[in-house]
C-alpha cells in the first residue's frame, strides 16, 4: 500500500511518466500479440554478409546490457533532463517503435541465421541459450535493438548536461557500438535489420530534431547557414 501511494505520488509530481508507461503497455501488448500471430509465411531475411560474420557467445553480455541502458537512459531523461528532451526521446522511440509494429503486421519476417548447437559450457553460452529458448527468430526488421540503441545515444550526446561529460560520452559510445555488433555476433539480426534500423533512427532523429526544435535553435542555424553563405560569397 505503501508502494502504491508513492507510485501515485510519482505520476503527480512527473506527469509526463504517463505517455511511456502507457506507450510500453501498448507495445509489450502488441508485440506479444504479432509474436504469437502464427503467419502461414514469413519473408526470410538472410544476406551473403551474415555468413560472413561468425557467431559469438561473448557478445551476449552487450546484448543483455541493452535492457539496463534502455531503462537507465529513459529514467534519466525523466527526473533530470529537460521535460522538452524528455519528449523528444521518447516521441523519436514511440514513432520507431510503431514502424516496426506495422512493419512486422504487414510484412512478417524471420532470421534462419541461429546456429544448430550453441557451446553451453560456459555461463555466455547458457544465457544465449536461455534467449533463444525466450525469444523468437520472428518479427526482426527493423532492428529495434540497434534503432533505440542509436536514439538513446543520440538523446545523450544532445543532452545539455551529459554532453560535458567526456566519459560518459565514451562510455555511451563503447556501449552502443557493441550493442549494434552483438545483434549480428548473436545472429539475432540480419545486416539488413541492422541498416534499417540505423536509417530509420536517423530519419527519424532528423524528423524530430525538426519538430522539437526552439526559437533560439532556429536562429543559431539561420545565422550558421547566414555566415556559410556569405563566406561563400566573398570566396566567389
Amino acid at each position: 500500500m505503501n508502494f502504491f501511494r508513492k507510485f501515485c505520488h510519482l505520476l503527480r509530481t512527473h506527469r509526463h511518466l504517463y505517455w511511456i508507461l502507457v506507450y510500453t503497455l501498448f507495445y509489450l501488448i502488441s508485440f506479444s500479440v504479432l509474436e504469437n500471430a502464427g503467419h502461414r509465411h514469413y519473408h526470410v531475411i538472410h544476406t551473403w554478409l551474415d555468413e560472413q560474420i561468425p557467431f559469438c557467445e561473448y557478445f551476449i553480455v552487450p546484448y543483455l546490457l541493452w535492457f539496463f541502458f534502455m531503462a537507465g537512459t529513459v529514467a534519466w531523461f525523466v527526473f533530470f533532463a529537460d521535460v522538452r528532451e524528455y519528449y523528444k526521446l521518447i516521441a523519436t522511440l514511440m514513432i520507431g517503435m510503431t514502424i516496426f509494429l506495422a512493419v512486422s503486421l504487414i510484412y512478417p519476417n524471420m532470421l534462419d541465421l541461429r546456429p544448430e548447437r550453441i557451446p553451453t559450457d560456459n555461463i555466455f553460452g547458457m544465457l544465449t541459450a536461455f534467449l533463444y529458448r525466450t525469444d523468437t527468430s520472428t518479427n526482426v526488421l527493423p532492428s529495434i535493438h540497434v534503432f533505440n540503441t542509436m536514439a538513446l545515444a543520440y538523446a545523450i550526446h544532445g543532452n545539455r548536461t551529459l554532453k560535458r561529460m567526456p566519459k560518459v560520452l565514451l562510455g555511451c559510445d563503447l556501449l552502443s557500438v557493441s550493442i549494434v555488433l552483438s545483434t549480428m555476433f548473436l545472429k539475432q539480426h540480419s545486416v539488413i535489420d541492422v541498416a534499417l534500423g540505423i536509417v530509420m533512427s536517423v530519419v527519424l532523429q532528423l524528423i524530430c530534431d525538426r519538430i522539437f526544435e526552439t526559437e533560439e535553435e532556429r536562429v543559431l542555424a539561420l545565422q550558421a547557414s547566414y555566415g556559410t553563405t556569405s563566406r561563400r560569397s566573398r570566396t566567389e
